[in-house]
């Protein structure tokens, strides 16, 4: 049975036929939930055709995958549609050309709230970046969810989903393109150019921006804080950052 418009949103696949129907079409699948310790049959198939994909599997116990699709007749296996085809790195490089603009790109290092991703996504379209890399595993992808907190957005940036950040970014630099890390105790967030190719990391709610990728960055650059507490939402300080960089690209002075 599909569960494609349950009340538990938009997107949800849910059964073994269904899912494989999903696969074989090549319709976009965020992720894909298998009930835990079924690895066996029609089901060890979907699994492994799933992985060649590139789709992430999640394990699950049988409340989970009944509340993801509404209690549909799932037969062990739910799907998780992505709202739009994941891009490639190159088409975000490919947009900026186009535009006749120096790459501005957003990475996002792990955040898992979809409605962080979404708001995200609508800062670098309203801020005129030309993409967002997101990691593939243990972060938010292109869900229903994302889609409707980035309200439109998604249907205009070029969202990358990639394997290994490190890697990427390490792919970036040598593309030309600088990695700046919004993290703590950085330089002061407007007081460096952003005018020449330019990638800014934002990292996960709770962590921040992993070390790893922190030490692959060409700058570390942070946001005043005045308050008790010592960080913002991931999204807030995201559209900060990038609205500064839209400022100096547009030439506009301050006074």
């Amino acid at each position: 049975m599909n569960g494609e418009n349950n009340q538990r949103g938009e997107g949800i696949i849910a059964g073994r036929n269904a899912v494989n129907e999903a696969l074989r079409s090549g319709r976009a699948i965020d992720s894909l939930y298998v009930a835990r310790g079924e690895h066996t049959g029609s089901l060890s198939a979907l699994i492994a055709k799933a992985k060649k994909m590139g789709i992430s599997i999640k394990e699950a116990d049988g409340r989970k995958l009944d509340f993801l699709c509404g209690n549909a007749n799932h037969q062990g296996v739910v799907a998780v549609a992505a709202v739009k085809e994941y891009a490639a790195v190159d088409d975000i490089f490919r947009l900026a050309e186009e535009r006749g603009e120096p790459p501005f790109i957003i990475i996002a290092d792990g955040l898992e709230d979809p409605h962080n991703l979404g708001a995200i996504l609508r800062v670098a379209e309203c801020a005129g970046a030309h993409g967002v890399i997101i990691p593939k595993r243990r972060a938010a992808g292109l869900t229903y969810a994302v889609g409707k907190a980035s309200a439109g957005a998604v249907e205009y940036v070029p969202v990358a989903r990639v394997t290994n950040i490190a890697a990427t970014v390490d792919e970036l630099k040598k593309r030309g393109v600088w990695i700046y890390a919004a993290d703590m105790d950085g330089e002061n967030w407007c007081s460096v150019d952003y005018s020449g190719p330019a990638a800014v990391v934002i990292g996960s709610e709770g962590f921040g921006v992993s070390r790893l990728i922190k030490e692959k960055c060409d700058f570390v650059i942070s946001l005043p804080m005045k308050g008790k507490i010592n960080s913002l939402n991931a999204s807030v300080a995201c559209g900060i950052i990038c609205y500064e960089i839209a400022r100096q690209r547009s030439g506009i002075k301050t006074k």
